[in-house]
């Protein structure tokens, strides 16, 4: 069920990038009001736009459905442990539990090298 929701959802994307991209600017009904051949075009004198623009909304809405069936999907397929985990105050912790380390004593002159003496 959600490879098949995942497919409709990809093709609906790729449709509505097809729709958007034939889709008339808004400056070409500029060049149509002087008879740029609106006459001449296979969806009529009133040009593609309420074709394309209602063919897109339904899409889009196809889309949004799609999205939110596979975020359902998503959900219920998700593996939801009960409840969150507290947060352990560290501060509250036992001495006990903090391990002590003990570095040995060493002479800080010993790690610094002398310089080697002028003959």
């Amino acid at each position: 069920m959600e490879k098949l929701v995942l497919i409709v959802h990809i093709l609906m994307a790729l449709a509505i990038i097809g729709l958007i991209l034939l889709q008339q600017g808004k400056g070409a009904a500029a060049g149509a009001s002087f008879g740029a051949g609106a006459s001449q075009t296979v969806f009529g004198s009133e040009g593609s736009g309420s074709f394309f623009t209602r063919t897109t909304a339904i899409f889009a809405t196809i889309f949004f459905c799609t999205s939110f069936g596979l975020a359902v999907i998503a959900k219920n397929s998700a593996k939801v442990v009960d409840g969150i985990p507290e947060a352990v105050d560290v501060r509250s912790a036992p001495a006990s539990d903090i391990p002590v380390i003990e570095e040995p004593a060493t002479d800080a002159a010993a790690d610094i090298p002398s310089l080697p003496e002028e003959e």
